[in-house]
């Protein structure tokens, strides 16, 4: 979404409310329901400029631990400083580089900004529960559907010997 910032460069006005769809890029193991939906403002009192906006994104996926089916929203949120361009220094921009978002021709684009953020802030990996206790090594079962019987202590291959020691001893 492009924003004409004129009226609010020209002091006519001191909000400008937001609320549009945004097509977010695709992840890989995730599918999105829909587009983002983005509410907030940009507000200017005494000419400092703030972009406050809120991102809100349905999606699916599988659980990284049990590979169940996870469907959840994830809600981001998105502050910036506006600034005019020519109103900061290059040397600035590139220290404060996710602290402002420029105004060029009177106009301020939204999109590849708010795509960025969505990617940087979605979560690596999905989770059906936070404390997911995941697939048995053994068999697959989930764990959470109870003990499967497969054997929790498992012996280092490489110290087996010893335990044919151990049960010699506890024979005789």
């Amino acid at each position: 979404m492009t924003l004409d910032m004129r009226p609010m460069l020209r002091g006519e006005v001191s909000r400008i409310s937001v609320d549009y769809m945004l097509s977010p890029e695709a992840l890989d193991g995730v599918t999105f329901m829909g587009d983002a939906h983005v509410v907030g403002e940009i507000t200017n009192e005494a000419g400092y400029m703030r972009l406050i906006l809120e991102a809100t994104l349905d999606y699916e996926g599988e659980c990284a631990r049990c590979l169940s089916p996870v469907k959840d929203v994830f809600t981001m949120q998105f502050e910036r400083t506006v600034a005019d361009e020519g109103t900061l220094t290059d040397e600035q921009l590139e220290d404060n580089v996710d602290e402002y978002v420029i105004i060029q021709n009177g106009e301020l684009d939204l999109d590849e900004e708010l795509r960025e953020a969505l990617i940087l802030s979605f979560p690596m990996r999905l989770l059906c529960e936070e404390d997911c206790p995941g697939l048995c090594p053994k068999c697959g079962k989930p764990r959470r559907e109870g003990e499967c019987g497969c054997p929790t202590r498992e012996i280092d291959p490489r110290l087996a010997i010893l335990q044919t020691l151990l049960d010699e001893n506890e024979n005789e």
